[in-house]
């Protein structure tokens, strides 16, 4: 498996949203113009790739100086489970940590609180509902 960064508007970028769109937004009824690639120019996107094809994603978008939320993380259905999504969670991290950002934040889906607790997670305040389904703040100190 291979980590990098994925450059906004390119071929690997519009797989990165058909993988999002397929894995995160159709399975609870939400329309693909939920994601709104003018406003991800400025994110940094981060792939999985086996073999040239893209098993993985994230979006990470800057909060401020210190803090950035990992949002839309993705991993093929036939392959959750076997250590994609904890592999692209520590590339980002490792990449955020040399961009000198010291917490990572998330709205996690109620869904897989666990997996993000086992990567080091933890609740950060109240439950809430998004894009019809739960979430919690989760977040992580860096450094």
């Amino acid at each position: 498996m291979q980590l990098k960064t994925i450059v906004h508007g390119s071929p690997a970028y519009e797989e990165m949203i058909h993988l999002r769109v397929k894995t995160l937004l159709d399975p609870i009824g939400v329309a693909p113009s939920f994601i709104q690639p003018e406003a991800e120019k400025e994110d940094i996107l981060v792939g999985a790739f086996e073999d040239e094809e893209l098993i993985g994603c994230c979006v990470l978008t800057r909060r401020d100086s210190t803090t950035i939320q990992l949002r839309q993380m993705a991993v093929k259905q036939d392959l959750q489970g076997k250590k994609v999504g904890t592999a692209i969670i520590r590339f980002a991290e490792e990449l955020v940590k040399g961009l000198g950002y010291q917490v990572m934040m998330m709205h996690a889906r109620d869904a897989v609180l666990e997996f993000y607790q086992h990567c080091g997670y933890q609740i950060s305040g109240e439950p809430f509902t998004e894009v019809g389904i739960g979430h919690h703040p989760m977040q992580k100190q860096l450094c």
